[in-house]
């Protein structure tokens, strides 16, 4: 069985969760997916002030626009964050933490291919229902060190990755118990486990690395020294949902912030699809750095210094494409780069052409069914109609249109839940300001070596997706007393 959770946030980043469980009954997943986003939430705010400012901004261009009670209630609580690691033991102890959490690792991402040297996947819930409940999910990439060029600087992070430990002994403890109770805490080791997984996430303003190691990574590549640099996995960015992303974009501009020139990923339409990301550039945070020595010296004088990681992310979320309409998406944002890049366009430029371009994209929610470009749920607004009313159908999507013509069935598009490797890419990308050792720019996709660190395989968004609306339009046809034909 399960116990109700209420969500508090933490008083103070360094003190425990604030009691919420009671008894030993066991705690839903999703229950402690919202507390620990929650938490995150909280401890996020009080590192980076401007987070609680992005926040608002956000929160009051939402309320302008109506929307159903329950679809506030997920707007309220989604968010997203992103972290790096540094080796396979940490991905697949990671990947055991979100497992509790009703999160699994869905997609592959490259992000060689705009010069990172590291690739992803999404932690996430993949039930409607638990997206519902709240869609928390975790952007993780994977440094992959074969793609830095200078031995040097890549043996320093090995070297420091090998030696530290971002989870405490209580979490992995605790990791242990809840995989022998078949994946399931109970109120007090939720309480713990809360506590102890923060401090996976939590940001360390003392370095692991010495200034020098500090410097010659960055030189190679800042990815690098963000990554082994430090004894935790820190957020680098809690993402809140924007209903209008231009006016959050403008509002964040008008509060001061230094907010990117444009908006990554597809341009402005009036059926949105994928997903849309902007942010306040990177800060410049103090660092506590060890003065170059003996590693042994505990007495080494430590030296100020800063470093650029954590910035303020924002996005806006569309219909989720087929494999169809997300190949067409790729074709035509090609289309765009390439001719943007010929004009040398800055950034108002590229976003005419971004505009020019998608105009080829289908704008309309009906003619995206029907040519099969967005995933969609089905649902009944009968639950009995006249067969004579609907023509001899040939396949389930003949009837199906018929159904929705004449109102038995409605349509609605199935959100995409997942990220854009080159948004992503991009949103990474305004935040380093130093050329680097690396510079692939074709794929070096390496798919089931990111499933090996991983230690499972990830999951097929696009399957998801498809099982998704196949899974609705059963349901329907069920309803309706209708036989589903391929």
């Amino acid at each position: 069985m399960s116990t109700s959770v209420t969500v508090r946030h933490i008083a103070s980043p360094h003190h425990a969760a604030a009691s919420q469980y009671t008894g030993e009954d066991y705690v839903h997943r999703d229950d402690l997916r919202s507390t620990f986003a929650a938490n995150m939430s909280a401890m996020y705010r009080a590192e980076v002030p401007l987070y609680g400012d992005l926040v608002r901004i956000v929160s009051e261009v939402n309320r302008a626009y109506p929307i159903a009670a329950n679809e506030a209630h997920r707007l309220g609580l989604e968010r997203h964050g992103a972290i790096r690691l540094g080796t396979p033991q940490e991905l697949q102890t990671i990947r055991r933490v979100f497992a509790l959490l009703g999160m699994a690792p869905v997609g592959y991402y490259d992000l060689a291919v705009a010069g990172l040297p590291m690739h992803a996947t999404c932690f996430r819930p993949t039930e409607a229902s638990a997206l519902q409940k709240n869609p928390f999910r975790v952007f993780t990439t994977l440094l992959r060190p074969e793609l830095i060029t200078t031995d040097s600087s890549k043996q320093i992070a090995l070297d420091l990755l090998s030696r530290r430990q971002i989870f405490t002994d209580d979490l992995l403890l605790l990791l242990d118990q809840a995989e022998a109770q078949g994946g399931q805490l109970t109120g007090q080791q939720a309480e713990s486990f809360i506590t102890n997984a923060l401090e996976s996430f939590r940001w360390q303003g003392m370095a692991a690395a010495t200034v020098s190691q500090y410097q010659e990574m960055r030189k190679a590549h800042p990815i690098l020294a963000d990554i082994a640099s430090f004894t935790s996995a820190h957020i680098n960015h809690l993402t809140p949902r924007a209903l209008d992303i231009e006016e959050s974009h403008r509002q964040m501009a008008r509060a001061g912030m230094a907010v990117k020139d444009r908006i990554e990923g597809p341009p402005r339409r009036a059926c949105p699809i994928l997903l849309r990301q902007t942010s306040f550039l990177a800060l410049e945070e103090s660092i506590g750095f060890r003065e170059d020595g003996p590693s042994h010296a505990s007495s080494a004088r430590v030296v100020q210094g800063s470093h650029k990681a954590r910035f303020g992310e924002i996005e806006q979320r569309g219909a989720a494409p087929t494999t169809k309409g997300r190949q067409l998406y790729d074709a035509l944002l090609d289309e765009a780069l390439q001719r943007a890049d010929a004009e040398h366009a800055d950034a108002s430029r590229t976003d005419e052409i971004m505009a020019e371009v998608f105009a080829q994209y289908p704008d309309d929610w009906t003619e995206l069914r029907r040519q099969g470009l967005v995933y969609f749920e089905y649902s009944c607004r009968q639950t009995s109609f006249d067969p004579s009313r609907v023509d001899a159908a040939s396949d389930a999507a003949d009837l199906l249109d018929q159904l929705i013509q004449q109102s038995v069935i409605v349509a609605t598009p199935i959100t995409y839940e997942d990220f854009l490797p080159f948004s992503a890419a991009g949103i990474f990308q305004s935040n380093l300001t130093s050329k680097s050792a690396f510079a692939h720019r074709e794929s070096t996709a390496d798919e089931a070596g990111f499933n090996r660190s991983l230690g499972a395989t990830v999951l097929d968004m696009d399957g998801l997706y498809a099982s998704h609306q196949r899974q609705s339009v059963e349901r329907c046809f069920k309803i309706l007393g209708l036989e589903l034909r391929a």
